[in-house]
């Protein structure tokens, strides 16, 4: 099959999926938007994108374009998406879904009804080290897991003029990158149902430092940190009662794994060729081609776990985006 995607909003990321898109079969970018033509001119002149437009409304509204993806500021997520589903289009949305669940759960609501594909773009899920992953936590090969550490810094010089400083894009360490060690702690632990937070909340209102302990049924604890000021090991180890399994840096995007259990220490080479961007590519073309509207691996019923304990996190260091 042919899928045709519209891309909005001609950025860091999307210039990664346009590259990711190279090297992925039976698909291809027929459409780019952006609030400044010339920028969407550039983008397309660079990965030779027929439709240019000066406006996102555009992309959703040509006939041309099967997928949007969403690659706007966080907090104009919602509203990208809801446009592009009420054009009739399948959506890949950028993390963070949304700001908050409330506004998860509209998106979703809109996209069952239309009879559309929808997916957060948790990329990190698709990759050969966490397929991997999964596989041999599967196998029982470190027991059962009881305790999952993560975390993901980095630093940036403060700039409300950044999205990462400024709360009206969305901005902070928790959803931006702290959904990493969240998402790892719930792939392999379930949703937690109790947590305590701290964390450090900047002059511009948004987490510059969070860190969280999250509690799941049948007992097991996740640790995640999460920061934009400080640097981070960006490492991940899974604990379990017969041994443990390290990610290393970064963890959201590891190149292999290592298995310690009491046979000794195995390191497997999960390394792949480009941008790893192209596997939940894939995952969407697959999903299209069985005629599915979710994704088994990056399920909407997750997307609404991770938010819910994004909300939980915010709620105990108060930050509150404009208009919740």
């Amino acid at each position: 099959m042919d899928v045709r995607w519209g891309v909005l909003a001609p950025g860091r990321i999307a210039g990664r999926f346009a590259d990711a898109m190279t090297m992925v079969e039976g698909g291809r970018i027929v459409a780019i938007g952006s609030r400044s033509k010339e920028r969407a001119d550039e983008f397309g002149d660079r990965y030779g994108i027929p439709g240019r437009y000066g406006s996102y409304e555009e992309v959703v509204e040509d006939p041309s374009v099967d997928v949007v993806y969403v690659a706007t500021p966080n907090n104009r997520h919602e509203t990208d998406t809801l446009a592009a589903i009420a054009a009739g289009k399948h959506v890949l949305c950028e993390k963070p879904f949304a700001l908050n669940e409330a506004q998860g759960r509209r998106m979703a609501d809109a996209a069952r009804a239309a009879g559309v594909f929808l997916m957060e773009a948790v990329w990190s899920r698709f990759l050969p080290a966490y397929r991997h992953l999964v596989a041999v936590v599967g196998e029982g090969r470190i027991g059962e897991v009881r305790l999952v550490e993560a975390d993901f810094g980095f630093t940036r010089a403060v700039d409300p003029a950044s999205r990462l400083f400024a709360p009206e894009l969305g901005g902070g360490a928790l959803l931006d990158i702290g959904i990493y060690p969240l998402q790892l702690c719930s792939l392999l632990l379930g949703p937690p149902d109790r947590l305590v937070a701290e964390g450090s909340v900047g002059a511009t209102g948004i987490d510059e430092l969070v860190a969280a302990v999250l509690h799941h049924p049948g007992g097991g604890i996740g640790v995640v940190k999460a920061s934009i000021r400080t640097p981070m090991a960006c490492t991940a180890r899974i604990a379990g009662t017969e041994g443990w399994i390290d990610l290393p840096a970064s963890m959201h995007c590891p190149d292999a794994v290592t298995i310690t259990t009491a046979a000794g220490a195995e390191r497997v080479d999960c390394s792949y060729q480009g941008d790893g961007l192209r596997f939940q590519i894939d995952e969407v073309h697959r999903c299209l081609a069985d005629g599915r509207t979710e994704s088994d691996v990056m399920p909407l019923a997750e997307t609404h776990r991770l938010a819910a304990t994004m909300d939980t996190i915010r709620g105990r260091l108060g930050v509150v985006y404009p208009g919740e």
